[in-house]
């Protein structure tokens, strides 16, 4: 039998190894359970209820002006705005840059008219469904 210290994670167990032939038949005992001795943990006395705080007010949401409104189709952050408030605007020019899912996609003037408000800033992140800007 031989013997070996092996060292797990900072601590030392002595070790007896036995050597057996390769043509030797060995048996390993199953594993056998044990139970191990738990602490009874101290329940923790209850805290007083606080009186909840009033909920705060809602934010404001952002005045939309009439007309079209352009809307991001996806989550994503705004890379760039390529139009100002009181630029003319063909439908089909690009609007607004948008990146979602590593891919820069354009978003673009669904009618044509002059740019009436835009809604966010380069750098922002946007859900689907917001309002981004508006043509009227």
């Amino acid at each position: 039998m031989r013997r070996f210290i092996i060292n797990v994670n900072g601590k030392s167990y002595d070790v007896a190894v036995e050597e057996v032939a390769a043509d030797a038949n060995v048996s390993v005992a199953a594993p056998t359970p044990v139970a191990a001795a738990l602490a009874a943990a101290p329940v923790p006395a209850a805290a007083p209820v606080e009186e909840a705080a009033p909920a705060p007010a809602p934010a404001a949401s952002v005045a939309v002006a009439a007309g079209e409104k352009v809307v991001a189709p996806m989550p994503g952050t705004i890379l760039e705005i390529k139009v100002n408030v009181g630029d003319h605007v063909n439908e089909g020019d690009v609007l607004f840059v948008l990146e979602a899912m590593k891919l820069e996609n354009e978003l673009l003037a669904p009618c044509t008219g002059t740019v009436a408000s835009i809604n966010t800033s380069k750098g922002t992140l946007v859900n689907a469904g917001d309002i981004l800007g508006v043509i009227g």
